[in-house]
């Protein structure tokens, strides 16, 4: 699929220089790391959703399976790891992730909160996907190519779902003209943070 074309999809307003995956490739201990702790952050976010939102038993019966998707995804990380003989790192401060939670609107309702938590949720899935994408391309060991591959396939699906979630609950273009809001600030956000190789965003 052409660069152009998938960034379309996702959104994403400034795709990832392919030269990130030289970065990634340096030290495979520390973006395994990293990947690993981006999949049990995923998994604790759907918890976190279907603990503040019970009512919403759309919502709930979509996420509880993917809990468990992304808690698979983390042990095969750890799986990885230990192929290859390395070792889990400790968790890093993550920039990107901090810089969107930024961009949310305070002060709203309870069902405000939570369109800028789904849409947050959908970004950083399209990011991860277009991300893992890179490395299902570029990456120089062709085990970790196809490997990456499955990850980007979960990931736009989570993506997609998030954003399916939002139009579900809110006036679609409400949700349309807040993911641009969206967008645009993650552009902003992916020009100032210093790309780094031991960082899945």
């Amino acid at each position: 699929m052409d660069a152009t074309l998938q960034n379309t999809k996702l959104g994403l307003k400034l795709p990832t220089d392919p030269r990130w995956v030289n970065l990634a490739e340096i030290d495979l201990a520390e973006i395994l790391t990293d990947h690993a702790y981006c999949e049990q952050k995923a998994a604790t976010a759907c918890i976190s959703l279907i603990q503040a939102y019970p009512e919403k038993e759309k919502m709930v019966e979509e996420l509880a399976p993917i809990v468990t998707e992304e808690w698979g995804h983390f042990r095969m990380v750890l799986a990885e790891l230990k192929k290859r003989n390395l070792r889990l790192g400790r968790q890093r401060k993550d920039e990107y992730v901090n810089e969107l939670q930024a961009f949310k609107k305070a002060g709203g309702s309870r069902e405000d909160a939570l369109l800028e938590r789904l849409l947050i949720f959908a970004l950083i899935e399209a990011r991860s996907c277009e991300r893992f994408r890179l490395l299902s391309l570029h990456c120089a060991d062709p085990a970790l190519r196809g490997w990456y591959h499955k990850f980007m396939v979960a990931e736009a699906s989570h993506y997609r779902l998030f954003l399916d979630l939002a139009e579900l609950y809110f006036d679609k273009d409400r949700v349309w003209a807040r993911w641009q809001e969206y967008l645009r600030y993650e552009a902003g956000i992916m020009q100032r943070i210093t790309p780094r190789g031991d960082r899945i965003h």
